[in-house]
C-alpha cells in the first residue's frame, strides 16, 4: 500500500536494493519504479520502507543530451558489477514553486540485472538543481 498510489501489487523481481539507502533517506533500502501512466518520460521510484515517500525520476539524457556522469569503480562495485549496459541511470525531479530541477550531481545507478541501486556524487561539475527548459506534466506532487 502507497500513499500517492494506492494498493499496488509488487512482484519481488521488481524490488531495488539500496544498500545504503538514498541521501537524506538512508533507511530507505528497499524501492520500486513504478511507470508514470501519463507521462512516458517520467518514472517513481516508490519507497517500500515507508510508503509516503515516492520520488520523479527520469533518465537525464531525455533532458541534457550530452549528459555524462563520472562513477568511480569503487562507486559501482556494491551494484554487483556488469556491463555499462545493464546501468541505468535516473536523475531525481524536483519541483520548486513553478519550475523543475533536475539533480545531476548526484543520480541514481541502478544495475538491471542484480536489482542493486545506489545514489552516487558524481565527480563532474554537474548542478544538483539544474533546471529544465520546458516543465512536464506530473501525475503527482514530487
Amino acid at each position: 500500500m502507497t500513499t500517492r498510489f494506492g494498493n499496488v501489487p509488487i512482484e519481488p523481481s521488481d524490488v531495488l536494493r539500496f544498500d545504503q539507502g538514498l541521501i537524506g533517506m538512508e533507511t530507505c533500502r528497499e524501492w520500486v519504479l513504478l511507470a508514470d501512466e501519463s507521462n512516458s518520460s517520467l518514472a517513481w521510484l516508490q519507497s517500500l520502507d515507508r510508503s509516503e515517500v515516492a520520488l520523479a525520476v527520469v533518465s537525464p539524457r531525455r533532458f541534457v543530451r550530452d549528459y555524462q556522469v563520472r562513477i568511480s569503480s569503487r562507486d559501482i562495485a556494491p551494484l554487483g558489477g556488469g556491463t555499462a549496459k545493464s546501468l541505468q541511470v535516473l536523475a531525481i525531479l524536483n519541483r520548486h514553486q513553478d519550475t523543475l530541477t533536475l539533480n545531476l550531481k548526484a543520480p541514481i545507478v541502478v544495475n538491471l540485472t542484480t536489482n542493486r541501486g545506489r545514489q552516487v556524487v558524481a565527480k563532474n561539475d554537474h548542478e544538483v538543481q539544474y533546471v529544465l527548459g520546458a516543465t512536464i506534466p506530473l501525475r503527482r506532487s514530487a
